[in-house]
């Protein structure tokens, strides 16, 4: 067994040896283990997720990178099941989550054991079961399924149920796409289908694509509507799941409710390598000074902002508009609501690095100003939810918090860090900003972002 905690160590000998048939030798590291494993051999490996150094997962590589097949089993806490789905493609027998404190599942543990070193000796190893990968979805706190290289429903999780308001016995081993109505009220392809499909033939099912890894997870956002009409954004992170021996036994796929976060995104405008270039951006041609500053006393600046304004604001040209915010930011690259609203278009068509970028240049220009604060405590939410990122969504926090700061009574903003902090698993905290947000609708005392585009419009 190795754990760098040593009560956890100890306590666990102590429970397993009771049992008169199991003897159990500890290691506080994963150098150590590989030491002990070079010097004997085992019946099975127990491996806590984080360790030192080299964690859980990586160790498990080396041991099988080593062709050792000892049985192994992963430890891993609550709200890890994606490690627990990295341990399950590398090898591992099985996982099993650790109870809260000192609440350890001992009896879990050795009925592990005993399978796992039972299935070695009749030769049963056959790397993952169905077992193992109905357990994983069962484990998520998030709204997940999986379904069977035949495109059945192996599992189907009560985080789901309560999302689509359907139950698992209504779609256990239920095939041909019928998983699908739920989330687009009609029977079609889903994510979890194309977990191998090339990224073009994803986007023209109307995904637009988030992220994506090689044999790994792919992560994307697309619109739907249910059975009862009624629309709604969804973000699905879909994965292939292989046993040991590398054969493809399920693909699980996470599906969360991003509507209120994805409220103002064009889905169909989001292909990335159809972006402007960085190369494009503003300032990358040297305008003369006194060019630039004639046309600055000439309002050439705000002309050109206000003809962007009109071809994102009303005609959904965002390309166009980032053109003209270009012009003026040559003309004066001090202009922040310029900055903001050319980070606005970028983040509509999905390229989120260069949308960030401008927000924290219109903050640097005007640190106080609601408007570039909410739009950018907007997009680390964004990212903070599509890269399940908790930096992002702290960052979003404290950017709404600000927001609230100069405007008490901005309903938006309340409900905003409301959202961040129950994606970061906070639900009580975020009652009291749902609360107040509630509070200030009933109250008809809400007051709405400044917009400085409604200038021009």
């Amino acid at each position: 067994m190795v754990d760098d905690d040593a009560a956890v160590r100890d306590v666990t000998q102590l429970v397993l040896e009771k049992s008169g048939d199991i003897s159990v030798k500890p290691a506080q590291s994963s150098r150590e283990a590989l030491t002990l494993l070079d010097k004997d051999t085992f019946d099975a490996i127990v491996l806590d997720y984080d360790l030192p150094e080299i964690n859980g997962i990586e160790l498990l590589k080396i041991i099988r990178g080593k062709g050792d097949v000892t049985p192994v089993i992963i430890f891993t806490g609550v709200g890890r099941e994606h490690a627990a789905i990295a341990a399950l493609n590398n090898g591992a027998n099985f996982f099993l989550k650790k109870g809260e404190e000192t609440d350890m599942p001992f009896v879990e543990l050795q009925q592990m054991i005993r399978h796992a070193v039972d299935q070695r000796f009749m030769g049963k190893a056959r790397g993952l079961s169905r077992k193992i990968v109905t357990d994983l979805v069962a484990f998520s706190l998030d709204p997940e399924f999986a379904i069977d290289p035949d495109g059945k429903v192996m599992a189907w999780n009560s985080p789901l149920e309560q999302l689509t308001g359907v139950s698992a016995h209504m779609l256990l081993e239920k095939g041909n796409h019928t998983y699908a109505e739920p989330f687009f009220g009609r029977v079609q392809k889903m994510l979890v289908d194309m977990v191998f499909t090339p990224d073009e033939e994803i986007r023209k099912c109307r995904y637009m694509i988030i992220s994506r890894e090689k044999n790994g997870p792919v992560v994307a956002v697309t619109r739907a509507k249910k059975t009862d009409g009624t629309e709604w954004t969804l973000w699905m992170k879909a994965m292939p799941v292989f046993d040991s021996h590398g054969d493809f036994v399920a693909a699980v796929c996470i599906v969360r409710d991003v509507t209120t976060t994805f409220k103002d995104v064009s889905l169909e405008e989001a292909e990335p390598s159809e972006l402007l270039s960085h190369s494009d951006a503003a300032g990358s041609e040297h305008v003369p000074a006194t060019a630039g500053l004639i046309d600055r006393l000439l309002g050439k600046a705000t002309a050109q902002y206000k003809e962007g304004v009109q071809l994102y604001a009303k005609k959904r040209d965002y390309r166009g508009a980032i053109a003209a915010f270009d012009r003026a930011l040559e003309i004066d690259e001090k202009l922040p609501y310029v900055w903001n609203d050319r980070g606005v278009c970028y983040r509509t068509l999905g390229d989120y690095d260069e949308a960030l970028r401008c927000f924290l240049r219109a903050v640097e220009l005007a640190p106080g100003n609601s408007e570039v604060l909410y739009d950018m405590g907007e997009t680390l939410e964004q990212l903070g939810v599509m890269q399940m990122n908790n930096r992002y969504l702290d960052a979003a926090v404290e950017t709404f918090k600000m927001v609230v700061n100069n405007l008490p009574n901005s309903m938006e903003s309340w409900n905003h860090i409301g959202i961040c902090l129950k994606e970061l698993g906070k639900p009580e905290e975020s009652k009291f900003y749902f609360d107040r947000a509630r509070d200030i609708k009933l109250w008809k005392k809400d007051t709405p972002i400044p917009r400085k585009r409604n200038d021009y419009l």
